[in-house]
């Protein structure tokens, strides 16, 4: 059998509640000596599986540069997650990966990076994050525009104060509607109201977007009229994926299938989806 079929068994060193329906796990490999030989690019994923209710594609939402464990947010959407979410510290389950073509970090080396996000979409783009702020030299200015429907669906708000902390970062935040009685001291409308007061410029940069598939439409439509071209914007999709190796075309789009292709392309793919 191949060892990309063949999951390794994983353990549940640690949970942390995101959101109402949003947790990260953190897992390490039963084999001690497996973290010598796995590495991931940021924007990459992990086949989860769990026994009796099959498996999901899950980006990885960790630091890469930390080899014992992996961290993976996941919300509850389906009888695997649901599972999932029962299980507890302790706990094991299956990985398969990595699979899947990453965000651009390289490419992007002496430009500018622009982040745009909607609510669960920040966790495939955390590990952007954290690579940019190991490797800060890299990269020129850094700046993050992420939305959700309301505070409480926010991902990652422990952390926000470490990113503003960033050298030459600027994060801005939004929601769609503030709860009655609920302080909130940053922007209301969805993410792409932010364009209006963002830093970023297209000249010399990198965009890497990820949240539904409506947000990233607009969100390019809107950035592409503030005279960004197709080819400097970057997407992640979310499809269906069950071998994550291109054998099965569940998560085929035309000639590409998200798994090997993807998830991350260039934008110009969001045109197929709302053609």
């Amino acid at each position: 059998m191949k060892a990309d079929f063949k999951p390794e068994k994983v353990v549940i060193k640690n949970t942390k509640d995101q959101t109402r329906d949003s947790r990260t796990f953190t897992l390490a490999f039963a084999d001690g000596k497996k973290p010598n030989t796995y590495s991931f690019m940021p924007g990459q994923f992990n086949m989860l599986s769990l026994f009796g209710f099959g498996e999901a594609a899950i980006s990885i939402s960790s630091d890469p540069k930390i080899k014992d464990t992996l961290d993976h947010t996941v919300r509850k959407v389906g009888n695997l997650t649901e599972g999932l979410f029962r299980l507890k510290k302790g706990d094991c389950i299956g990985l398969r990966g990595p699979f899947g073509k990453p965000w651009p970090v390289d490419e992007a080396k002496g430009k500018n990076v622009l982040i745009v996000s909607g609510g669960i979409g920040l966790a495939p783009l955390r590990p952007v994050i954290m690579h940019i702020a190991n490797n800060r030299a890299n990269y020129a200015n850094f700046e993050i525009l992420y939305g959700a429907r309301n505070p409480g669906e926010l991902l990652f708000t422990d952390e926000f104060d470490q990113w503003k902390k960033i050298k030459n970062t600027n994060l801005q935040l939004t929601v769609d509607a503030v709860p009655p009685g609920e302080k909130w001291n940053h922007t209301v409308g969805v993410v792409t109201v932010l364009f209006d007061k963002m830093q970023s410029t297209p000249k010399d940069t990198i965009v890497m977007t990820c949240g539904p598939e409506i947000m990233m439409h607009f969100a390019v439509q809107g950035l592409t009229k503030k005279g960004f071209s197709e080819d400097q914007i970057y997407v992640s999709l979310e499809r269906r994926m069950k071998c994550g190796m291109a054998q099965c075309g569940a998560c085929q789009i035309g000639p590409n299938f998200v798994c090997k292709d993807g998830p991350v392309f260039k934008s110009p793919i969001t045109k197929a989806l709302y053609a």
